[in-house]
């Protein structure tokens, strides 16, 4: 029963569902779609607040200017990484120079040790050159399982990603502001999604952003070592992520999922 100072289960499901809806109404109702990168960013804070993180793979220009950009927002904003055991040098020590730039407590996000010496003895370090499904069951242990349950242990109510619709056929139909069932239906933010390179690359001149050293190298991408290199110029901006797949299979799950992309594993 409700007492005037606690609600009871059924109460709080109510508000729950009415809060839900609410929101819903408000994505559906494309006003969000027409806000800029700031302003959607400062309507993510403003409602999410600490229960709202950026993905930042420390690995792509994208997630850098988010991290500057939230960061001039809401110096307390949240950042968590994926350390898949397989990360370059570069990316560890850009995420120690964010660390001493902008101040921040990267929440570092391990797989389940025991579930890594188990595909690896099954299958080997290299697996993922194999198959589809094998390089899907490597992302899946070692990014998507432990992105969900950090998810869900930090109680997180929305996250932010660096997806652009120019990066690939996998991204073309992303949306500024989405439910994210994949993750328990929480709010997925991608404000950057309508820039093209060239605004992402003037964003990081303008304000001196810190980038992984690899891009200099030709990297327009950065993730496991194994599963990333240079490209050519005029090559797809995704050509150096797992550049023995089709290109409509080269996500690792976080993004799109494993039904979409063909896999049964």
């Amino acid at each position: 029963m409700e007492d005037g100072s606690e609600m009871s289960s059924e109460a709080l499901l109510r508000v729950a569902k009415t809060q839900s809806d609410a929101l819903s109404a408000e994505i559906e109702g494309g006003a969000l779609e027409r806000l800029d990168a700031e302003q959607l960013l400062r309507w993510g804070i403003a409602r999410f607040h600490p229960q709202l993180v950026l993905s930042c793979s420390f690995g792509a220009p994208e997630g850098m200017v988010l991290l500057d950009m939230m960061h001039r927002l809401e110096p307390g904003s949240r950042v968590f990484t994926l350390d898949t055991g397989r990360l370059p040098q570069a990316t560890h020590d850009l995420i120690d120079r964010v660390r001493d730039r902008y101040g921040v407590s990267v929440e570092v996000v391990f797989p389940d040790p025991r579930a890594v010496q188990e595909m690896v003895r099954n299958h080997g370090q290299n697996l993922f050159y194999e198959s589809v499904d094998k390089r899907q069951l490597c992302c899946r242990i070692r990014k998507v399982e432990p992105m969900r349950r950090y998810f869900a242990e930090a109680g997180i109510a929305a996250w932010v990603a660096g997806l652009r619709r120019e990066q690939g056929v996998t991204r073309q139909e992303a949306r500024k502001v989405e439910i994210d069932e994949t993750h328990g239906g929480i709010v997925k933010l991608n404000p950057l999604v309508d820039w093209d390179a060239e605004q992402v690359w003037h964003y990081i001149r303008e304000h001196n952003v810190p980038v992984n050293r690899l891009h200099k190298e030709g990297y327009p991408s950065v993730g496991c070592d194994p599963c990333s290199r240079a490209i050519q110029p005029g090559d797809d901006i995704r050509a150096g992520r797992w550049w023995w797949e089709n290109p409509e299979t080269r996500e690792c799950g976080i993004h799109v999922g494993e039904e979409r992309d063909g896999s049964g594993i």
